[in-house]
């Protein structure tokens, strides 16, 4: 049956908390009720925020001349949507596995931009979705897919994403209606007209064209900006093989925002001596020129509260929500820092005698034993937080930097002598840098996974295929389940 033909229209409409799906259903009811149908629309909330999507549903009845009223749903079914909105890659999967979406009847919108979701960011390894798999199986499970990068639309255009999705569900043709309802059903809301406007002819635009998946991006080796950045980049140029050299680039720049120049120069004292001892391709120089560098750059109190404080950040934020210049935007943070992480901070000697002292620990650990809400853009806690973040001079005699620089060179003294013996093996260990990520419970547990494959690698030498199988096994679950069987075994 065609769209021009049919009585009855379904529309299931998934967004996430502040993407508009609420105003977008009621533009589509706005839109069906001035070209003559009847309408309902309804939502089912979700989970806040990215743990779950409030799920929209309009249905639409064209009069029948009876003067009876249809009795209406109260929520998508499976198998009986006509079209399917989505503000994101992941929610148009979601809507896949709710069976919203069937091959012979729906057409599917979605974005193919990703919005991380809470399941995805905490996973030891990489827990990111396959996009690809997704877009692949809309094509399948769809009689018509519509999709392009909605969030890019958005920026272009100065508008929500709200608008584009509508725009996008004029340029389907999914719906029997003028194009000129749809732009007036905008401006009759009277919100944000011009940009509204302008979201919406870009979705109405996109939708006209094939499925535009976006590209991978491309980082380019940064420029260095300042004479010992340049001192550096000629001595990555003429000391490091090729295969190394982009990474090494980021490296140094991201330890010279971390700490200094000095600090990026012994990044590549260490990423020398590898690349003494490979060979070509070099895989192993450029993995660890990657992974050296985020070790060295651990997240402690100091690094946290500079990143808190940042103007880019602040103006990043001011352009997430959209606010207007004369606009006053509120950041509110949620900060726990423990008296472990304390006491990091600290001088090594105050730290280890406070952390090594049963009655100190307890009693400075009560002023730590809660969470603050921290407001970040309030002059007292700016102030507070720029008093810690200017500590980075003292970070070379905190206890953390020296536990940190100590298993940094444990590290790379098992990959030397592993490139003697097995270049193979050597880059597995390399990658296992991997386990070792963020600050409190989450760094401790991937710190703890480390500790035991190296030491299992430490009794006895392990093949490049047991390395990685072990280090599977421990980014595969947050509990080291998987790993502590396989290791009794």
């Amino acid at each position: 049956m065609s769209v021009a033909t049919q009585d009855r229209l379904t529309i299931a409409v998934l967004a996430l908390g502040g993407q508009g799906g609420g105003v977008l259903a009621d533009w589509i009811q706005d839109v069906a009720r001035a070209e003559g149908w009847l309408a309902q629309g309804t939502s089912v909330p979700g989970v806040a925020q990215r743990t779950g999507s409030t799920v929209y549903y309009v249905e639409l009845a064209r009069p029948d001349g009876s003067g009876r009223v249809p009795v209406f749903a109260q929520m998508p079914m499976p198998g009986d949507v006509d079209v399917v909105i989505a503000s994101e890659l992941m929610e148009a999967g979601r809507a896949l596995l709710r069976g919203f979406s069937t091959a012979a009847r729906t057409t599917l919108i979605g974005s193919t931009h990703r919005i991380y979701a809470i399941g995805e960011k905490q996973a030891m390894g990489d827990g990111r979705g396959n996009s690809d798999k997704i877009i692949e199986a809309a094509h399948k499970r769809s009689r018509r897919f519509v999709g392009f990068d909605m969030d890019a639309a958005t920026e272009r255009s100065g508008s929500v994403i709200s608008a584009v999705m509508f725009g996008a569900l004029a340029g389907s043709g999914a719906l029997p209606f003028r194009v000129e309802t749809f732009r007036q059903a905008i401006e009759q809301s009277g919100i944000a007209v011009q940009s509204n406007l302008r979201g919406f002819q870009d979705g109405f635009e996109q939708a006209q064209g094939p499925v535009a998946v976006p590209d991978a991006p491309v980082h380019a080796a940064p420029e260095p900006t300042t004479d010992r950045g340049r001192v550096l980049a000629a001595r990555i140029t003429r000391t490091l093989p090729n295969a190394a050299r982009t990474n090494a680039l980021h490296g140094v720049a991201k330890l010279m925002d971390y700490q200094d120049a000095d600090y990026a120069a012994l990044y590549l004292d260490r990423l020398e001596a590898c690349a003494a001892l490979d060979v070509a391709p070099y895989a192993v120089t450029a993995e660890a020129a990657r992974h050296l560098a985020l070790w060295m750059a651990y997240e402690d109190t100091i690094r946290v509260a500079d990143l808190k404080i940042r103007g880019s950040r602040f103006a990043r934020v001011r352009g997430e929500i959209k606010a207007q210049p004369d606009q006053v935007v509120s950041i509110v943070e949620f900060m726990h820092p423990r008296l472990q992480e304390v006491c990091e901070t600290l001088p090594a000697g105050i730290g280890r005698r406070i952390l090594a002292s049963q009655g100190l620990s307890k009693l400075l650990g009560w002023f730590f034993r809660a969470g603050r809400h921290v407001e970040t853009t309030s002059l007292r806690w700016f102030l507070v937080l720029h008093m810690v973040a200017s500590m980075r001079i003292l970070r070379r005699r905190s206890l953390r930097y020296a536990e940190e620089q100590a298993r940094i060179e444990h590290w790379l003294d098992l990959v030397r002598a592993e490139l003697r013996r097995d270049g193979e093996a050597a880059l597995e260990l390399v990658k296992c840098q991997r386990l070792i990520k963020g600050y409190g419970d989450t760094f401790e547990r991937g710190l703890a996974n480390y500790e035991r494959i190296v030491t299992e690698h430490g009794r006895a030498a392990r093949s490049a295929g047991e390395i990685r199988r072990l280090r599977d096994l421990a980014l595969s679950d947050d509990t080291s389940t998987a790993l502590m069987q396989a290791m009794a075994r």
